[in-house]
């Protein structure tokens, strides 16, 4: 039997959490164990129940979301922060992320896409809505073809740098499909390969990048440059 994930809403409206909450909890294995609405009150709740996820949205009266995630992450590293605002913006996106946020949807993506968000990020995973996650994927992608990138027997690379390999053809769409929120199996069925052999192209990604989880990824991918809000 699959563990129940147990949530925390967090919304200055009320409505908007009544109506989350309605639905959600028909959800199998979802339930709502605590509300609040801004970011001083999503601390206090995240600390007296340990949430497995938090849906958090952005702008708020008093303390944010953004401000909320970082504290939250800081004193209760082990919760995942989804966050669902409807800023389809580039730069909530990546400070989001940075902040500590393992997920971002916008509050007109569909339900189920925000049920599967939140199993998504439950299991440890990063959900970037595919709409959003564009951003991430073209500065990688953007930086890598500046500092070289292998595919298959052919390179690019930049007139003023050494040519050092990053990731391969293969590798990148792995990462796409990562970064999009896709689980293992989801990958092995969109690319025709192995769950083992996708596996293994994770480990290769991570491994290259002295990194451990997918959330790492792209927290590095923030911090290093990688990508620019």
């Amino acid at each position: 039997m699959e563990k129940t994930i147990r949530l925390i809403l967090v919304d200055d409206h009320e409505v908007v959490r009544t109506g989350l909450k309605t639905f959600l909890e028909k959800q199998p294995g979802l339930q709502v164990v605590g509300e609040a609405s801004d970011g001083d009150q999503a601390i206090a709740v995240a600390k007296d129940f340990n949430p497995d996820v938090i849906v958090m949205d952005i702008t708020m009266p008093g303390m944010d979301g953004l401000e909320a995630t970082r504290r939250i992450k800081s004193l209760c590293p082990d919760c995942r922060v989804l966050a669902l605002t409807v800023h389809e913006d580039k730069q909530y996106f990546f400070e989001m992320l940075a902040a500590g946020a393992s997920g971002y949807i916008t509050k007109q993506a569909a339900a189920d896409e925000l049920v599967s968000a939140i199993r998504v990020v439950a299991q440890g995973h990063v959900f970037l809505q595919p709409a959003l996650a564009r951003w991430l994927l073209e500065d990688y992608i953007r930086l890598s073809g500046s500092l070289g990138v292998e595919y298959g027997n052919q390179s690019t690379t930049n007139k003023n740098r050494p040519y050092k390999p990053v990731l391969s053809k293969r590798e990148l769409q792995v990462l796409e499909l990562v970064a999009q929120g896709n689980t293992n199996i989801q990958i092995s069925e969109k690319l025709g390969i192995s769950r083992k052999t996708v596996a293994r192209h994770r480990e290769r990604i991570m491994a290259r990048l002295n990194l451990h989880s997918a959330a790492e990824l792209v927290k590095y991918a923030i911090r290093s440059g990688l990508v620019q809000a």
